[in-house]
């Protein structure tokens, strides 16, 4: 990173001067953003930063953590405990989740820090034009009009959820509803939002809670009441062997962690996916506007 910032409300003293710290992300919006702001974090505290952000999929930034090839990126808890740890079952309670995973990925040379309110789990989303008539609210509404109604009940999801045990089969397991074959319709994830806000093919849409385009298409993600799907809340996530060097890591980041919210992502994302922003330019817009760094 070659951007001229120094210290804000973090970084002062610049207590990495010397350190060579190298920063990853998986490759969508969210995680490319919050990677730029560890980064630019970094640089403001006086590190040389190289950049290794959007690398393709979950497991290629994790093992670069794992290995040593990288320093520092974000995770979310529910993956690291259900993809990475192999756990079946989620942790209902956050601070539960983040704690087991903290203390069970310690042994394979990962640290979590604590973990953001940011929230990006799975959620059933309908446009606020179509909920006008429903007036859905939470999920269990949803299994209700299914039992009462079952053709209103059309959804549209992506592949990969119409067939995970946290996914579709899962949620109308633990809900007791039973959604027809002919009423789900499969796509890409992009496509459900413009599906669910723009016609009436799809009722519902499987959507990530933190996405910007949720605000941006008018959309009410409907409460899961049950708490079905798992917590997959934000977290610093950094190399061991690293982190003993540099512990002052975790006070850098703590302020940041603290910040970002679900709402505070659908704005961040909003500026990428729907505007077209630089995710670089977004996240380093926002440290300086919320005093963290500043530029120069």
């Amino acid at each position: 990173m070659v951007d001229d910032v120094s210290p804000g409300s973090v970084g002062r003293g610049e207590p990495l001067k010397g350190a060579t710290l190298t920063v990853t992300s998986k490759n969508f919006s969210e995680n490319i953003i919050l990677g730029q702001m560890t980064g630019l974090v970094f640089k403001a505290a006086g590190a040389e930063v190289i950049d290794r952000t959007n690398l393709p999929g979950s497991i290629s930034a994790r093992e670069a953590i794992i290995n040593g090839d990288a320093d520092a990126q974000w995770d979310y808890t529910g993956t690291g405990w259900i993809t990475f740890l192999g756990h079946a079952d989620p942790i209902v309670d956050p601070k539960k989740q983040y704690e087991a995973v903290r203390d069970e990925d310690r042994g394979n040379g990962v640290v979590w820090l604590p973990p953001a309110p940011l929230d990006n789990t799975y959620a059933l989303a309908i446009s606020k034009k179509n909920n006008a008539k429903y007036k859905l609210k939470t999920l269990s509404d949803v299994a209700a009009l299914a039992k009462s109604n079952p053709s209103a009940v059309t959804i549209c999801v992506e592949n990969e959820f119409a067939s995970r045990d946290d996914g579709l089969p899962g949620m109308e397991k633990r809900y007791g509803m039973k959604i027809p074959a002919a009423n789900i319709q499969k796509m890409d994830a992009g496509i459900i939002y413009t599906q669910v806000s723009e016609s009436d093919s799809c009722l519902l849409g499987e959507v990530f809670t933190t996405d910007g385009r949720i605000k941006a298409m008018d959309l009410d993600v409907l409460e899961d009441d049950k708490h079905f799907f798992p917590n997959y809340n934000a977290s610093p996530v950094i190399h061991l062997a690293t982190f003993e060097k540099y512990p002052v890591i975790a006070e850098l980041l703590a302020p940041l962690a603290k910040k970002l919210t679900t709402e505070v992502a659908q704005t961040l994302n909003a500026k990428v996916d729907v505007d077209g922003e630089d995710p670089h330019e977004v996240a380093k817009e926002w440290l300086v506007a919320e005093g963290f760094i500043e530029e120069g």
